[in-house]
């Protein structure tokens, strides 16, 4: 029989630990302030490095500026200073200095006095948030962010100073965040002479980092330009240079007006609370007075189809009854909502800011039908900028490309393209792969339209492509407002616009292409004209008309080229590109299209010299066999006075050749591979 041993310390069962009551869990609950959140995930509202801090602070200071002008009917006219911040008596160099001040000024509406506070130090505190209309603050949430990331990182406080009027005084505030309360801690408050009559003046000391290129406050400042034409804007950069964006349209946008919700754009929970909310006394007023696009009779055919009594409290439908109404409701055909609530930035305005800031050869923009996505209305806008213009392409002299193997493409420049991305007239310049838009940008096949694509990779060449969301409520994937969601309805708006904007690239490139190889052809023919004749009049022994026989060969070259249409082509008399609406094509010589008028230091386009004339029509020439004549310098100067001519829509032939009937020389050209195939002088 086997004894048990005595239990020792080792073997003894340990006491269990005392167990944390109930009451003392919840004395631990806590309520957390937004501001408190925020605080400690400041990465969300776009502050997450000193680069990307600095942009955002300009952008929120920007955007309320614009807002504020445009619904006040000022054409907005913004100041953005940009200084170093630092107490030693030889400050650091912008590109080295980790604490600025920035500065943005408006000559807006002003704020009146009692709202300052709320205004720049409480967050989620606005006037946008609970409207369906196009505005470009959404959450009440950025100004107000940028201050708080000043008070952690330099301890400042947020001035503001404001005045709505003349005869009225300038306010000045000095104001910071209660994190524990998210209410605004008020640091100074007076009256002071300010010289702008009329206006707002935010100064922000941040910690942050200035560096030019991509994702700048550079880049952003010029993207504002682009897309609003109407504003004015002045920008003092940290050296102190001065660049001003004038505006080339001297009158507002549209005023985009407050709608109701539409009932496809609702859940069932807002449902419930919308009819628990609502002032009206029967279900039948609650439907067509809280909905946009629900008659008084739609209203009467949901209230049938779902089986509820037209005069029955909107308070007292809840449960089956209420899922009920929700669900006659989503399978009712209702009306798509109004759109006058947005405000697009239209074709001519994006063609005016896309030639103002942009150098190419050719631009075009698409305003689409106004879609739907959960009820709420949205218009896409897209737009193209192409080539790098004549006064880039004069520098740059064209050299004679080699020939290329079977299946092989050209590819004059190895950059992809540029996608500039817009929501409600604001630069998206961040978190790019995670946008509608550039995923609609890689889905469009630009391979159709004559320009060269990797695949699923952007287009490549010189190229700027344009897209803009103007929505009541942009479906942003964080509250950084960097990305649109990826809506099926989006995206699909989006490529539509992509794919007219690239059938009239596909159509400029074609022209352009048939244009230059028939101006080529021309060129090489009145190059010899004059051998050609003088070897006429040789063999009739000095007694041949010269001019005559010219003349006739320059009809035939004329003939063979094209005729009038060539000239017409490349040298338009009409105002806009045939069969290119809303589009914008830029010559030496001209500019074709709806282009606005800019001043000469603003944007000049150089027409290339007689030398250089000559110089392209000699790389054109064929390798001539040894023993034949060149071209003679009065014949070089015939070439040049064909050179300076524009244009031509040619025939798609696969060879070229140039009939000299009167002498019977030929000369055969490959179009594709530009070779010569020979030369010969038949017997007469």
């Amino acid at each position: 029989m086997l004894k048990s041993k005595p239990a020792t310390a080792e073997t003894q069962p340990l006491e269990p630990k005392a167990l944390v009551s109930a009451a003392e869990l919840g004395a631990r609950q806590q309520e957390i302030s937004v501001s408190e959140f925020f605080t400690k995930n400041r990465h969300l509202l776009g502050f997450d490095n000193p680069r990307k801090a600095l942009l955002t602070c300009v952008k929120e200071a920007v955007d309320n500026a614009l807002d504020a002008c445009e619904e006040a009917g000022i054409l907005p006219e913004v100041v953005v200073r940009l200084e170093v911040a630092s107490n030693e008596k030889t400050p650091p160099p912008p590109s080295q200095a980790n604490r600025f001040r920035v500065t943005v000024i408006d000559y807006g509406p002003g704020i009146v006095r009692q709202q300052i506070p709320r205004i720049f130090a409480k967050l989620l505190y606005g006037s946008k948030f609970h409207r369906l209309r196009m505005s470009r603050g959404q959450q009440g949430i950025g100004i107000s962010a940028a201050g708080m990331y000043g008070q952690l990182t330099t301890g400042k406080p947020v001035q503001i100073t404001s005045r709505t009027g003349a005869r009225t005084p300038a306010h000045y505030f000095e104001v910071q965040i209660d994190t524990k309360k998210n209410e605004p801690r008020i640091l100074e408050r007076k009256q002071i002479d300010w010289e702008n009559h009329r206006g707002t003046q935010v100064t922000l000391e941040i910690e942050g980092r200035y560096q030019k290129g991509r994702g700048s406050v550079d880049e952003y400042l010029e993207q504002v330009a682009i897309a609003n034409p109407h504003v004015k804007l002045v920008y003092h950069t940290p050296e102190g240079e001065v660049r001003e964006y004038s505006r080339t349209i001297h009158e507002l946008p549209p005023q985009p007006r407050e709608i109701k919700p539409h009932p496809y754009g609702i859940e069932f929970g807002m449902l419930l609370k919308m009819l628990h909310d609502t002032k009206s006394h029967s279900l039948v007023g609650f439907l067509s007075s809280d909905f946009s696009r629900v008659s008084s009779k739609l209203a009467q055919e949901i209230c049938k189809a779902a089986k509820i009594s037209p005069q029955m409290r909107p308070r007292n439908i809840h449960g089956a009854p209420a899922e009920n109404l929700y669900k006659t409701i989503q399978s009712t055909k209702i009306m798509a909502p109004p759109s006058n609530c947005i405000s697009p930035i239209s074709e001519k305005a994006i063609l005016h800011g896309l030639y103002k800031q942009i150098k190419g050869d050719f631009y075009t923009a698409v305003t689409r039908p106004p879609a739907v996505y959960r009820g709420n209305p949205f218009v896409i806008e897209a737009g193209l900028a192409y080539g790098k213009g004549p006064e880039q392409a004069a520098d740059k002299p064209e050299h004679p490309k080699l020939p290329l193997a079977e299946g092989e493409q050209q590819n004059d420049d190895n950059e992809l393209a540029r996608v500039i991305r817009y929501a409600n007239r604001v630069p998206l310049l961040y978190q790019q792969s995670a946008c509608a838009t550039f995923k609609a940008a890689l889905d469009t096949t630009w391979r159709n339209y004559g320009v060269p694509q990797s695949r699923g990779a952007l287009p490549a060449g010189p190229m700027v492509i344009f897209v803009h969301m103007a929505s009541v409520w942009v479906p942003f994937t964080s509250e950084s407002k960097e990305a649109i969601a990826d809506y099926d309805e989006i995206r699909k708006e989006i490529k539509l616009a992509l794919q007219e904007c690239g059938r009239r690239l596909g159509v400029f490139l074609r022209r352009r292409e048939h244009a230059k190889s028939e101006f080529r052809r021309r060129n090489i023919f009145e190059l010899y004209i004059e051998e050609v004749v003088e070897a006429c009049n040789r063999l009739k022994g000095g007694k041949l008309p010269k001019e005559k026989l010219k003349d006739q060969l320059q009809k035939i070259a004329m003939k063979r080229t094209g005729g009038q249409k060539t000239n017409e082509l490349l040298d338009n008399d009409g105002s806009g590109p045939e069969g290119l609406p809303h589009s914008i094509i830029v010559t030496p010589e001209r500019t074709e299209g709806e282009a606005p008028d800019i001043p000469d230091d603003a944007r000049s386009d150089v027409a290339p010299t007689e030398e250089a004339a000559v110089e392209e029509a000699e790389l054109a020439l064929p390798t001539l066999a040894k023993g034949k004549a060149k071209p003679t310098t009065k014949g070089k100067k015939e070439a040049a006075k064909v050179k300076q001519r524009s244009g031509s829509k040619p025939e798609s032939a696969t060879q070229m050749t140039l009939g000299f009937e009167k002498t019977g020389t030929s000369i055969k050209r490959n179009q594709k591979t530009g070779k010569k195939h020979g030369a010969k002088k038949t017997k007469k």
